[in-house]
């Protein structure tokens, strides 16, 4: 298809149709997403719910009977990774920024301002009585009263580990999950000793309370959603969903639940669920093909198989024996990678077996690693995007294989077993060699993902949202595809987010692209979150 790629409702449109070079095809593998994953949910006064998006710096109105979405708060907007959101008697919207360490405020007349800047992983939030609270999701994090009008903080708690989405109970109390605990406590905000209501859970993040009382939480872990009373700890399973949900808001008395994914649940009586806003992909990150051919596609926080033309999970963040946020990924045998993950780590994979091998960066993480490719005398070989080097791991050591480049981000090997790194930064696509690198390619936009075939190079241009095809002696190129749905969604040269441990280091774009045993090139359509195969026609 070379038709518009105005999608209804998808998180980035474009007038423009995506324009193939003759006797070529482009076939959208996976719907676009119409959020970057789905974190706080809070109901408006206006009745709609107000999803908050860390990953793409977002906030989202949903009308929860249409389906309709509106873009509140921006990627270019003073609200940066907004996590968990919640409304004064006033309208006043206040955003806890979770990466940012900060809470904001927008009011109703659209104007923002920052709150506070010194509460590292700050993330649930919740007024009760004109009051104003927070929590700081961190080992060794903080329950918090925030004064509105800017004045000191009080410290209710301290030293929790990982504290999530909160709220106060029907008896005054704060109740608020521990990811690292695995159970639910309250607290009396004014003084006394918290209390453990409910433990051994599905790894708790957000709890709120219907309308008898009733403890109701979403479990990240296992993709439940329990109802639990406060009084004795007994629990009932109102649904099960998939690993990762986030977080939960009623609107009149029905209860929707958030996810990773960007998937709004409503949750109905007896189990019964409805999809009000499907999930979808966050960016996605890098492409890899197996032997077989299949296609796995990182995003982040999850990694995927595409089989029968279906995605289906091989693990995310809490997953036992999960790396870490995945970036960079080439598949090295059955079921097994090398993955560069944000934390700093290369890593070797086994999702099936639920373990990894830290190959660098255990003891000392890395600085933004990006593309990962295994040279033919098996030495990992990654690029870290921080430092501007390109390294080199073989038998437990590690090397230094070139340094000063510029945004060094994909990597992949000519079949003669030269090394190519894309420079982002530079706009051009270098060969490493034993005294520093020569220009392959130059006069690119912002090259991420590359591909050998053929002995021609592929290029993965997000800064100029194209795909070109270049011979390996750099003298001729084509446009293969151009105006694709990669890059930033809303434009520009956005700073990676900066990540909070032990979840994820810093993240960034990274459009990766990927070559099947078919000819078939896979692209990460990050500016939308799908994924797109170009072909060429025989």
């Amino acid at each position: 298809m070379g038709g518009s790629t105005l999608v209804q409702g998808a998180r980035y449109t474009s007038a423009t149709a995506i324009g193939l070079a003759e006797g070529w095809s482009v076939e959208r593998l996976t719907p676009p997403s119409r959020l970057y994953g789905a974190n706080g949910l809070r109901t408006g006064p206006d009745g709609r719910i107000y999803v908050a998006q860390v990953a793409g710096n977002r906030i989202s109105a949903l009308d929860v009977d249409s389906g309709e979405l509106e873009t509140i708060s921006t990627q270019a907007s003073a609200i940066l990774t907004p996590d968990d959101v919640d409304f004064d008697a006033d309208g006043n919207l206040y955003a806890t920024e979770y990466y940012e360490g900060r809470v904001s405020v927008r009011g109703a007349d659209g104007g923002t301002r920052v709150l506070r800047d010194d509460v590292p992983g700050a993330n649930g939030i919740t007024f009760h009585q004109g009051r104003l609270f927070i929590d700081e999701c961190r080992i060794g994090g903080r329950l918090l009263e925030l004064d509105p009008n800017g004045g000191a903080p009080r410290v209710i708690l301290e030293n929790l580990a990982m504290p999530n989405a909160m709220e106060f109970g029907p008896d005054g109390k704060l109740y608020y999950p521990v990811l690292g605990t695995n159970d639910i406590w309250r607290v009396d905000p004014d003084g006394g000793e918290p209390e453990r209501v409910a433990g051994d859970l599905g790894v708790p993040d957000a709890v709120k309370f219907d309308a008898e009382g009733f403890i109701v939480s979403t479990q990240v872990g296992t993709g439940e959603v329990l109802r639990i009373n406060p009084r004795n700890g007994d629990r009932t399973v109102l649904a099960t969903l998939t690993p990762g949900l986030d977080n939960l808001t009623f609107v009149g008395g029905r209860l929707f639940v958030s996810g990773f994914t960007g998937q709004i649940t409503e949750i109905l009586g007896g189990g019964a669920t409805r999809t009000v806003l499907p999930g979808g992909m966050t960016w996605p990150l890098d492409l890899t093909v197996g032997a077989d051919g299949t296609l796995y596609i990182s995003d982040g926080t999850y990694f995927y198989a595409r089989v029968d033309g279906e995605l289906r999970m091989l693990g995310m963040l809490f997953s036992p024996g999960w790396p870490g946020y995945i970036r960079g990924a080439t598949s090295v045998g059955d079921g097994e990678f090398v993955v560069t993950t944000s934390n700093g780590q290369i890593a070797r994979w086994r999702p099936a077996a639920s373990e990894h091998d830290i190959l660098a960066g255990g003891t000392e993480p890395l600085d933004q690693l990006y593309g990962v490719a295994v040279a033919p005398d098996g030495t990992v070989v990654a690029a870290e995007q921080g430092t501007g080097r390109v390294l080199g791991v073989r038998n437990g050591d590690l090397t230094t294989l070139a340094s000063g480049l510029d945004q060094p981000t994909g990597v992949v090997f000519t079949g003669d077993g030269t090394c190519l790194v894309s420079e982002a930064g530079a706009g051009r696509v270098v060969a490493v060699t034993g005294s520093g690198t020569d220009i392959v390619a130059d006069d690119l936009d912002r090259p991420h993902g590359l591909v050998v075939r053929g002995g021609r190079l592929l290029v993965l241009d997000a800064g100029a949202r194209s795909l070109i095809e270049v011979t390996l002696d750099g003298k001729a190129r084509t446009t293969i595809a151009h105006d694709l749905p990669v890059g930033p969604a809303d434009g520009g040269n956005p700073v990676p987010l900066k990540g909070l441990a032990p979840f994820s280091g810093p993240q960034g774009l990274f459009a990766g692209l990927a070559a099947g045993p078919d000819g078939t090139l896979y692209v990460s359509a990050d500016a939308e979150g799908s994924v797109l195969a170009i072909r060429q026609e025989r």
